[in-house]
């Protein structure tokens, strides 16, 4: 299975998919440091939102074979640039979450990462594991 690295504003849904992603109970966990294991980096949300830390995110990517770049349905902007994708030396995925949530604006969600330049965008609902085989059968793909 592809390694991924999660990289999302704070409180965008990186560690609720991760739990997801593998199988376990949801409940909610603020990622204070870098989290990772065989196959899943999670990332808190400040490296993101702090120019300073922005950095370690990238140094952090090259232990992982596909990046995540999270955006919530419910964000009002998105903190990724135009083309970011271009920086990457790796597959980039966008991944709209809390697509179940009353104030979801996925078609702007998926504009935004698509400004990004994402090619593959997956929607998940992470509470209710919409979405999530999706994503992992991404991973297993070789």
């Amino acid at each position: 299975m592809k390694k991924l690295i999660l990289i999302g504003r704070s409180e965008s849904g990186k560690t609720t998919l991760m739990q997801a992603l593998r199988g376990e109970e949801i409940h909610y966990e603020k990622t204070q440091y870098v989290n990772r294991d065989d196959v899943m980096i999670d990332t808190p949300g400040e490296y993101i939102q702090t120019k300073h830390l922005g950095g370690a995110l990238a140094i952090y990517s090259y232990e992982a074979d596909v990046v995540g770049l999270l955006i919530s349905a419910t964000e009002p902007f998105s903190l990724f640039g135009p083309n970011i994708v271009s920086m990457a030396t790796r597959d980039v995925i966008g991944i709209v979450t809390k697509i179940d949530h009353p104030d979801a604006n996925i078609p702007l969600a998926d504009r935004w990462l698509e400004i990004c330049g994402c090619k593959k965008i997956f929607h998940v609902d992470s509470t209710h594991s919409v979405g999530v085989s999706e994503i992992l059968d991404y991973l297993r793909q070789s």
